[in-house]
């Protein structure tokens, strides 16, 4: 499994606040890239296509309550994978970090690499613009 850690980002506001804001998918639409279009959502799923690519659909597959929320694809896909938001609360300061974790073979790999560590950043700075 290969995992893309963004780097983690200090925010303005409550944990709460910001894991309410990550928990609800209709909310996700602020973190995407102008790529991504045809964007629908309700608070557990999402549909949505990246240009010259693919339409992708995803779900919450797991929330832990102020901390993590982890996303996964819904129906098939080519290869596993998984997005994890975590948020943690240290000294009255706000963390967040976003891991994508996916089932890479060596071919997909030196294709998917580049992208999704663009995704994991684009994201994680976005989220940064909205808590600042």
């Amino acid at each position: 499994m290969t995992e893309i850690e963004s780097k983690t980002i200090a925010l303005v506001g409550s944990q709460k606040g910001v894991y309410t804001f990550l928990a609800d998918l209709t909310n996700h639409k602020q973190l995407m890239p102008e790529s991504v279009y045809n964007w629908s959502a309700t608070p557990d799923e999402c549909k949505f296509t990246i240009q010259n690519m693919t339409k992708l659909e995803l779900k919450v597959s797991q929330r832990v309550e102020f901390s993590e929320i982890k996303i996964e694809p819904k129906g098939e896909v080519p290869f596993k994978i998984s997005l994890s938001w975590n948020i943690v609360e240290e000294n009255s300061m706000i963390f967040a970090k976003l891991t994508i974790s996916a089932d890479l073979n060596p071919f997909i790999k030196m294709m998917a690499m580049g992208p999704l560590n663009k995704l994991a950043t684009f994201q994680t700075e976005k989220l940064s613009q909205l808590f600042a």
